[in-house]
């Protein structure tokens, strides 16, 4: 079960060149979840143990920094993931209540950066940053039709 709870303060973004409405630095999202069976570890392979997994726990974030974002489209826009960085630092069992929560932090000119958290009952059991963009979805299923090669920037060298 997710749980909606956004808003939104502080300084403005600059606005998306084919989004009128822009995404305020400081947008808030939230996502919450009871770990059941089916997000355990154990779920996937019998030997491990009964915990919360880190896929479980990062689709959790992507959720909470969509629903930072999403108020902010228009039209037929949504935001897709770009990149991951997060670290889970403690576990979680069955029963668990998991709460996401999501923060915009930054905007570069076409990727947001979302300052992502994660805990549980007790304690932060995850942390970091999630990266997305918005698009407009008939250009998104367009282009799965009609495939082209990525624009991918070369890693830059230390």
């Amino acid at each position: 079960m997710y749980i909606l709870g956004g808003f939104s303060l502080g300084r403005r973004a600059p606005v998306h060149p084919e989004m009128p409405k822009p995404i305020p630095i400081g947008a808030r999202g939230q996502a919450e979840e009871t770990v059941e069976f089916k997000h355990t570890l154990t779920a996937h392979h019998s030997t491990l143990p009964p915990v919360y997994s880190t896929p479980d726990m990062i689709r959790l974030m992507e959720t909470a920094a969509f629903r930072a974002l999403q108020p902010y489209c228009e039209r037929d826009e949504i935001t897709v993931g770009t990149s991951i960085h997060v670290e889970h630092r403690a576990a979680s069992g069955i029963g668990a209540r998991i709460r996401a929560e999501a923060v915009v932090e930054s905007f570069d000119g076409r990727f947001y950066t979302v300052r992502v958290t994660a805990r549980d009952d007790v304690q932060e059991i995850g942390r970091g940053t999630v990266g997305r963009a918005v698009v407009s979805v008939e250009k998104f299923l367009k282009r799965l039709t009609n495939p082209q090669p990525a624009e991918i920037e070369p890693p830059r060298g230390d």
